[in-house]
């Protein structure tokens, strides 16, 4: 039977499709060698994604 996603982990699986997608492009394997590393958009919202999916959604602490 399928694991059942909620919205925070869809999410959170196309913003990492997407930062992969990107990775690919520029032959790298993580965001570190890349000169953008602090001004990129799509870290950043990757990043949120994958707080949003820890807390829920909600404030504060993340259910693990």
């Amino acid at each position: 039977m399928a694991e059942v996603k909620d919205e925070f982990e869809l999410a959170l699986e196309v913003k990492k499709n997407e930062l992969q997608a990107c990775q690919n492009e520029k032959k790298i394997k993580s965001c570190l060698p890349c000169s953008m590393i602090f001004e990129c958009s799509l870290r950043k919202e990757y990043i949120e994604a994958v707080y949003k999916s820890m807390s829920k959604g909600k404030e504060g602490g993340f259910d693990f």
